[in-house]
């Protein structure tokens, strides 16, 4: 049996019961066919996917010049005290048993962020999260892994909101809609630049899903996409880049995007994510390299206070 259908079959078909304790925990990884890391349940309930309340955010706008052209960077002021309130990492939360979680899980995937390549691979510092169907957790672990990574003393992180038909990230996060990816795919004048939204915290920028448009499939499989991706990918060589995708099973833009990426994470939900679902999405990520599982929200059994891990 494989290791995609052994991940597969631990998951069931068993409903999630509505009084269950959430948790984040485990990676599974599939690179090349063979294990790459497995982090099974945490020993500790984590906060639920989504956040009970939005965390509150300002917006400022700030002028700076580069040579002739006149761009304006916009800061994000972050409530780091609400984030943590709300179940989201932050620095100052201090040592949580979710802190914990997200160090383990980024471990693996900022080690192949910046392992050797072969020819043709995409960059290991593209690492797109997605999930079979909505309310299973993405947002949360895509802001909670950003979060994780950018207390790294080397690296940077963007944030962006790829889920263009359903953005969540700046709405999670207590931010009014911005400017984004999609408004610089349809604008050829627009530069990344002008649309990146900067934090208080230093390492961390954010690049929201923009304007919705009825051609985000194509505008997601076009040579500027790809162009963007490369770019974003080689601007900074410190850089991780998080793509918060849509769900595999429910639109066509995360295949597309799938396929510029150098890491997937599938995040599938405890006892509520269905066995046919899990290995529907593998499947559709077929011939990909890197694709890893985190199994979340799961509920803390007595007893089990070990952990094991698998690295290629």
């Amino acid at each position: 049996m494989s290791i995609i259908e052994k991940a597969a079959n631990r998951l069931g078909h068993a409903a999630r019961p509505a009084d269950a304790a959430d948790a984040a925990s485990a990676v599974e990884a599939v690179a090349d066919a063979a294990p790459a890391s497995a982090l099974p349940p945490a020993a500790a309930p984590a906060a639920s996917a989504a956040p009970a309340a939005p965390v509150l955010a300002t917006l400022a706008p700030a002028s700076h010049s580069s040579g002739d052209a006149r761009r304006t960077t916009h800061t994000v002021e972050l409530d780091l005290a609400r984030m943590h309130e709300v179940g989201l990492v932050t620095a100052a939360g201090g040592r949580t048993s979710l802190v914990e979680d997200f160090r383990i899980i980024k471990r693996p995937l900022i080690k192949r962020a910046f392992g050797p390549r072969k020819p043709g691979e995409n960059p290991g510092n593209l690492i797109m999260i997605t999930s079979s169907l909505p309310g299973e957790g993405k947002t949360f672990c895509s802001i909670n892994l950003a979060m994780s990574i950018a207390m790294e003393l080397d690296h940077t992180v963007l944030l962006v909101d790829a889920d263009v038909a359903r953005p969540s990230v700046l709405r999670t996060l207590g931010l009014p809609a911005q400017r984004g990816l999609m408004d610089i795919l349809l604008d050829d004048e627009l530069d990344m630049a002008d649309v990146m939204l900067r934090t208080n915290v230093n390492t961390l920028s954010i690049l929201p899903a923009g304007t919705s448009s009825p051609r985000a499939t194509e505008l997601l499989a076009s040579h500027s996409m790809k162009n963007l991706v490369n770019e974003i990918a080689n601007r900074y060589p410190d850089r991780i880049v998080i793509f918060d995708s849509p769900p595999l099973l429910l639109t066509s833009e995360s295949h597309v995007l799938a396929s510029n990426m150098g890491q997937i994470v599938l995040v599938v939900e405890s006892e509520r994510t269905t066995q046919h679902a899990v290995k529907e999405s593998l499947r559709q990520l077929d011939g990909l390299s890197n694709v890893n599982l985190i199994y979340n929200k799961s509920r803390e059994f007595p007893g089990t206070e070990t952990y094991d891990y698998h690295y290629g």
